[in-house]
């Protein structure tokens, strides 16, 4: 009786913080119904403020696919996205496994070296870049896009603070068992380091998803080669947009990446957490 009673007790305490999470979760999930919401409604019903579900929903499909490429688009998103992701985690791992399995003092001067590169912020590189890809003669072209991004600072940094823990005994019985470096790494580093591939995975694709600055300096006008987040900036940038349209492309936009996150959301936090398995 008496741990009933305290339990109870507790429980009574802890409503409060209930209500108040309760209330906060509403206030994040909101924009989210409201997107949803808005992509059925008619650009005046959104301007007047209704919050509630429409019948323009059908309307604002025809609209967006006859004024805009939007499965053309999407098919780039997901072309970029997807090819930017594994070139990406399979150079930044290679990297970060090199980095902490096989030390030296010069490599983890190079790493510190590295570091220094995250505190420069990307519109700082712009320029270079722009005219390295101009010299390289892959302006408007996909590589153009890609290129720049296929390893960063971050990712590096993230393999090679997970690869700490990566036993080592692993290694060392494989090399007894005559695998090379690279079969080490594709047979028992990978499966190893799954749950860091799957957090890389996820903030990789969702960097290159919503690119939108360098892919706008790149790709130009060329409109066959835009990906979503450039469609939207078109769909937003008229005298007069219309609020419904724009609304279901960002919806659009918004699907890919929440069922990438909530599909790998475990191994996400696992990977992040720097969880080995």
């Amino acid at each position: 009786m008496t741990k009933a009673k305290n339990k109870s007790a507790i429980q009574r305490r802890l409503i409060p913080t209930y209500i108040f999470l309760a209330i906060w979760s509403l206030f994040s999930v909101f924009p989210l119904y409201w997107m949803i919401s808005a992509s059925t409604n008619t650009s005046k019903d959104i301007q007047a403020g209704r919050i509630i579900f429409g019948i323009a929903l059908a309307d604002n499909y025809e609209k967006l696919v006859s004024q805009n490429n939007l499965w053309g688009t999407l098919g780039n998103s997901f072309l970029y996205s997807i090819v930017q992701t594994v070139l990406c985690l399979f150079i930044c791992s290679l990297a970060g496994y090199g980095f902490e399995l096989y030390h030296t003092k010069a490599k983890d001067r190079l790493f510190d070296i590295l570091l220094l590169a995250m505190m420069v912020p990307q519109v700082a590189t712009m320029i270079p870049l722009f005219k390295l890809v101009n010299s390289m003669g892959i302006m408007y072209t996909v590589w153009a896009f890609i290129l720049p991004s296929i390893s960063t600072p971050f990712m590096i940094m993230m393999f090679r603070q997970n690869s700490r823990n990566f036993p080592q005994d692993i290694m060392e019985a494989a090399r007894l068992d005559g695998l090379n470096e690279f079969q080490i790494y594709f047979r028992m580093y990978v499966p190893v380091m799954k749950s860091t591939f799957a957090a890389a995975a996820v903030i990789t694709f969702m960097n290159a998803w919503n690119a939108y600055l360098w892919p706008k300096v790149v790709m130009g006008t060329n409109t066959d080669a835009w990906t979503m987040p450039m469609l939207i900036a078109n769909l937003a940038g008229g005298y007069t947009p219309d609020y419904g349209v724009l609304m279901l492309g960002v919806l659009f936009c918004s699907i890919p990446t929440m069922v990438v996150f909530f599909v790998l959301q475990k191994q996400f936090a696992e990977g992040i957490t720097g969880a080995v398995k």
